[in-house]
């Protein structure tokens, strides 16, 4: 699906991309210099409420699972005491969560008290004993009008994080259970934002956009970015896109949204949009290079972080966390060739559901029908309607075959992409400054000035199903 969607878009960007790049270049190599002139990392320097972290959480040597902070050892009764009191808000039970304290090290873990092997957090809101209801959110649906949306709850999406299967650390400048209500009420908000979409399908044509507001993919000049990714949401009928495109404009429509109207912080989102407009491409690169790394052709040493976006790697079969990008890969080698079909890029909206951007299914997937979706590609299934009688029905341990990383024969890759973490950079750390993303597992600041992880000039993909 991105694959597509690369060679599509790089007839209409390559002369664009090519005669900015030069520009750009000495612009980010200024920029760079002064700020590494200031002792700070460029890849790491924050601003206002700039406290970006990179998500790269797969459950680590210690054996940890669920969240963790990693703080100074003086910090720990504060986060506790913080954690506690989050905990109650959402109407989370004391003897659903397991705390295991390690004090010399400054380290607090939080876990689901399930069995360790239960790692699925699809049927988490069918169990009895979590309490888990749907969750509502306001979302503006026009010129002054706003809508009430059925979504995801912020409890939901905190159990999945305590779940086990993978680990989310919180450390440094963002030991804070500030930073991570934060990014549970942002994804919540990019969740909402995939709840109910009716984009056209290119099935293997080019991407069709609103011209009073694109240009293949690309803001035209003198339009504001907000303005256009507004026109995505709101005039849906107007564009047709693939599911690869379809996953960067959710994502970054629930992120710009959050911080400048659920969080009121327009400074921040000023901020974040000034980053995804670094290379006048905003749509681009939205997330880490590395994430691509089984197409043909990766080059092993990309290490190019993402705008907004990070990995969890190593995240065991069923493990989903509401908000989370995830990817399903078509292994059948005939049919992975038809343009669209190389795989199925998705959120996971909570619920065992996943999205729809087509108004196909209801507007949402069961995990089921998601993984028979993608599989029966290769048995000429391209419609659910007009190639039915092609269909062939999957037993229930096929769907378990299937629910395994391709490296183990099923067609659902191990990692997920996730958001970065925004917190309030504190007065030890006004500017939220962390180290070296590429060197720690602790998430990824943003840039102050939006240019301190440039991506790569490499063109970037316009969309896939």
């Amino acid at each position: 699906m991105r694959l597509a969607s690369r060679m599509l878009g790089n007839s209409q960007k390559t002369m664009k991309r090519g005669k900015e790049f030069l520009g750009m270049l000495r612009t980010v190599f200024l920029l760079t210099t002064t700020l590494l002139g200031a002792g700070v990392a460029a890849a790491n320097v924050g601003g206002t409420h700039s406290h970006r972290q990179e998500a790269t959480h797969a459950v680590s040597d210690c054996g940890d699972e669920g969240v963790r902070f990693t703080c100074q050892r003086r910090q720990l009764p504060e986060v506790k005491a913080a954690m506690a009191a989050y905990l109650k808000t959402l109407a989370i039970p004391e003897d659903l969560v397991v705390l295991s304290e390690r004090p010399a090290q400054g380290v607090l873990v939080y876990t689901l008290a399930t069995p360790a092997h239960d790692t699925s957090t699809l049927d988490l809101a069918n169990r009895e004993a979590m309490g888990i209801s749907g969750g509502q959110v306001t979302l503006p649906s026009g010129s002054a009008s706003a809508a009430q949306i059925a979504t995801v709850s912020q409890k939901e999406i905190l159990l999945a994080l305590l779940q086990h299967g993978r680990l989310t650390e919180f450390k440094g400048a963002s030991c804070d259970v500030a930073a991570l209500s934060d990014h549970v009420a942002l994804r919540q908000n990019i969740v909402a934002w995939a709840e109910d979409l009716r984009w056209g399908w290119p099935d293997g044509g080019p991407a069709e956009w609103n011209e009073t507001y694109w240009d293949s993919g690309t803001p035209k000049r003198g339009v504001p970015l907000k303005d256009a990714i507004d026109d995505v949401f709101v005039n849906q009928k107007a564009y047709t896109i693939g599911c690869y495109t379809a996953t960067k404009l959710v994502v970054v429509k629930g992120v710009l949204d959050y911080f400048d109207r659920v969080r009121g912080s327009p400074a921040l989102a000023g901020l974040i949009q000034s980053r995804l407009l670094a290379d006048q491409d905003p749509l681009s690169d939205i997330e880490p290079g590395r994430a691509w790394s089984f197409e043909p052709g990766f080059d092993p040493k990309e290490s190019r972080p993402g705008k907004l976006l990070s990995i969890v790697g190593d995240v065991l079969p069923k493990n989903f966390v509401p908000g989370d990008w995830v990817y399903f890969l078509n292994t059948d080698p005939v049919s992975r060739k038809k343009i669209g079909y190389e795989g199925s890029n998705a959120i996971y909206l909570g619920g065992g559901r996943f999205d729809d951007y087509y108004g196909e299914n209801n507007h949402v997937f069961t995990y089921a029908e998601k993984l028979d979706e993608v599989f029966q590609w290769r048995n000429g299934v391209f419609s659910r309607t007009r190639d039915v009688a092609r269909r062939q029905p999957l037993t229930a341990q096929d769907l378990e075959r299937l629910s395994a990383s391709p490296q183990h024969g099923g067609i659902v890759e191990d990692w997920r992409i996730a958001p970065d973490f925004f917190a309030v950079p504190s007065r030890h750390n006004p500017l939220g400054r962390s180290p070296d993303p590429r060197s720690s597992s602790e998430p990824r600041r943003l840039s102050a000035a939006g240019l301190g992880e440039q991506p790569s000039p490499g063109l970037p993909p316009s969309g896939t199903r």
